[in-house]
């Protein structure tokens, strides 16, 4: 007889076959957590605005505060220079001119200043406008007013006791102004100029006309000129070069005789009244 074949689920598993158990959930993770940030976000600090180049240098309108405060901050009533934060300082304006032919050019650096600064900056100015300021026809005359108006502030500075504390360096003052070539090279005709006006008046002093002489009636003279353009010399009525004899001065409605001559006004005391000249007979 023949044999059943095996039911299903009979015999020995297989070891292909899927493993049969109870459900088992898989294993909770615990709850979500963000990454951790590297700290509460930090702005840059502020950047110092840049600065902006004037014809003499930086200009330094306005220093901005340092992170941490000025290094040598003035005392309290003081002023702090603008170049180099030092004190004392003085409120002073320094000037400069440029002439360009047909326009010209007005400039200034205003303060406050501390001493070394200071004249650093009056000398820079006057020895620049020393040379650049002559080239214009207003230029000629407005330069030697500038030059003078420098001599305030100039003096301010001179006053100043030195600097104290500071964010940088003061300027150095650099050699005066009358020992630098570009200004002594044009102050030597602006000095001639200057000068030329009184040592003009002192040689017409010294080689102009005589004082006309002062005609009185009595006198004798001779005209060493022409009579439109009078020479009268005072002689003596006996000499041999007399030829007329003062013989009037005249008032006013007065007159002179026929051939008498006038003399200008210029021989007179008072400068405006004339002389009748009468002839000697030695013509």
């Amino acid at each position: 007889m023949a044999t059943p074949p095996p039911q299903y689920g009979a015999g020995p598993p297989s070891p292909y076959a899927p493993q049969q158990g109870p459900y088992q959930a898989p294993p909770q993770q615990g709850p979500y957590q963000a990454p951790q940030q590297a700290g509460p976000y930090q702005a840059p600090p502020p950047q110092a605005p840049p600065q902006q180049a004037g014809p003499y240098g930086p200009a330094w309108p306005q220093q901005a505060p340092a992170p941490y405060g000025p290094a040598y901050p003035p005392p309290q009533g003081m002023y702090g220079c603008r170049l180099c934060g030092a004190y004392p300082a003085a409120h002073a304006t320094v000037r400069g001119h440029q002439g360009f032919l047909v326009i010209m050019r007005f400039l200034s650096m205003p303060g406050p200043f501390c001493r070394d600064c200071g004249l650093s900056t009056y000398r820079r100015m006057s020895s620049d406008t020393l040379w650049q300021g002559w080239w214009g026809p207003l230029s000629f005359f407005i330069t030697p007013v500038t030059l003078l108006t420098n001599l305030g502030p100039r003096g301010t500075f001179r006053a100043l006791p030195p600097q104290t504390g500071g964010f940088r360096p003061a300027l150095d003052p650099g050699k005066p102004l009358w020992r630098r070539p570009a200004a002594v090279l044009f102050l030597v005709p602006a000095l001639l100029l200057f000068l030329s006006i009184p040592t003009l008046i002192v040689i017409g002093l010294l080689f102009g006309e005589d004082e006309p002489p002062k005609l009185s009636v009595g006198q004798c003279v001779r005209n060493a000129g022409s009579w439109q353009q009078q020479d009268l010399r005072i002689v003596d009525c006996g000499a041999a070069g007399a030829r007329f004899r003062v013989t009037k001065q005249l008032d006013v409605g007065d007159s002179c005789a026929p051939l008498d001559r006038l003399a200008d006004t210029k021989y007179s005391a008072d400068g405006w009244t004339q002389s009748c000249l009468t002839p000697l007979g030695k013509d």
